[in-house]
């Protein structure tokens, strides 16, 4: 899996948990959620069990990635107004608290990229939420942000393909 879809589904899980209990202090909620998701991928059977696991230096594969995730969880959230939205506008007969919370975030971040990232062509950004919707919520829930974010992708002013 790539380095930018890992980053994405860092920032889907963060906005998840941001949504359901918004902290106080952002840059300690995400350095706790770094830590949490290093220490749990680092050693599960110890940090179980209490014992204290010794995070060691970030890779450089791993710091792109939490620098990209990071990027785009602060995107969404400097724009959450906006792109609740445009959600609203695009989800027909939809209250956007009856989306569920998975969906609600995927679209989230897909809709910033679409209208905020000049350097991600539309398109992957559709295609990257539609499969981060069917991992982490349900096949339907593929059709449905596919269904709103292709409706998005029709009124943009730059190509949907093409990095401007």
């Amino acid at each position: 899996m790539g380095m930018r879809r890992v980053a994405r589904e860092r920032a889907v899980q963060f906005l998840f948990q941001y949504d359901l209990n918004p902290p106080e202090n952002l840059p300690e909620a995400l350095e706790r959620f770094w830590d949490t998701h290093r220490t749990a991928a680092l050693d599960k059977g110890r940090a179980m069990w209490g014992e204290k696991v010794v995070l060691p230096p970030l890779t450089a594969e791993e710091s792109t990635a939490q620098l990209f995730s990071e990027g785009l969880i602060r995107g969404v959230l400097e724009h959450l107004k906006d792109i609740d939205a445009t959600i609203v506008r695009f989800a027909k007969n939809w209250d956007l608290h009856r989306i569920a919370v998975v969906d609600r975030n995927v679209l989230r971040l897909a809709i910033y990229e679409m209208q905020q990232r000049q350097d991600i062509p539309p398109i992957v950004s559709i295609n990257e939420a539609v499969d981060i919707a069917k991992k982490f919520s349900t096949e339907d829930s593929g059709k449905f942000v596919n269904g709103i974010l292709d409706k998005i992708k029709g009124e943009l002013l730059r190509p949907a393909r093409i990095v401007e």
